[in-house]
């Protein structure tokens, strides 16, 4: 799916702090239109099982999809290949040491299938904003102190929400990825919200659940 939508959603936003039940979402997955990107909102999309996905020139586009990928950290998939760089010592993970670069390097990033960006002016600023007030979190990989990878997202305390990643060095996503997996494991996380499907989430264990699945883990 595309981050943009040819069909105009059943809801708009106003001022008031509130979203439409997701079963009202389209068959895509699209659910709402409009509001703003406070901190308050976010918050309350991220809880409800809502996330906004919209180009610069778009008005703000909030989602719920059916199915929804995630990963639960106990079957985090570690290849033979990943083990080996793992033990090999070649990259240092860190956390919340430089949200700022992070999120701009995974807005820089060329995608495959895709033209531009969906991490918007409006998006970085909201989510530094999320990120000082204690709820948006950065993961970054280090190889001989440059900057080669990482990825962000919103931690709900039982639930990571996880946004975006880069790679600017082969392996480099996947070490994040699956560090954060490891870590999460060991605080009882119950799983990783990945949103949509990719092939390379797919690879590391992610899988896909019904959004009803989905919304009974994130309430429970």
């Amino acid at each position: 799916m595309e981050k943009d939508s040819k069909k105009l959603p059943l809801f708009f936003l106003g001022d008031r702090l509130e979203f439409p039940s997701v079963e009202l979402a389209n068959k895509d997955g699209l659910l709402a239109v409009g509001g703003d990107l406070s901190p308050e909102r976010l918050i309350l999309a991220y809880k409800n099982g809502i996330f906004p996905w919209f180009n610069d020139d778009s008005l703000i586009l909030w989602w719920s999809p059916d199915p929804r990928m995630v990963l639960f950290p106990e079957k985090v998939r570690i290849s033979k290949s990943m083990r080996k760089v793992i033990r090999s010592n070649q990259f240092k993970l860190t956390s919340n040491t430089c949200f700022k670069e992070v999120i701009e390097n995974c807005a820089k990033i060329e995608r495959k299938g895709q033209e531009g960006t969906w991490i918007t002016p409006k998006l970085k600023l909201a989510y530094q904003d999320l990120h000082e007030k204690g709820f948006a979190k950065s993961y970054e990989v280090w190889e001989n102190n440059e900057l080669v990878g990482g990825l962000y997202g919103i931690d709900l305390g039982h639930i990571f929400c996880g946004e975006s990643m880069f790679s600017s060095t082969a392996n480099a996503s996947k070490f994040a990825f699956i560090q954060l997996a490891l870590e999460l494991r060991e605080k009882n996380y119950v799983m990783i919200d990945c949103q949509m499907h990719t092939a390379h989430l797919e690879t590391m264990g992610a899988e896909p659940i019904s959004r009803s699945e989905f919304l009974k883990v994130l309430k429970g």
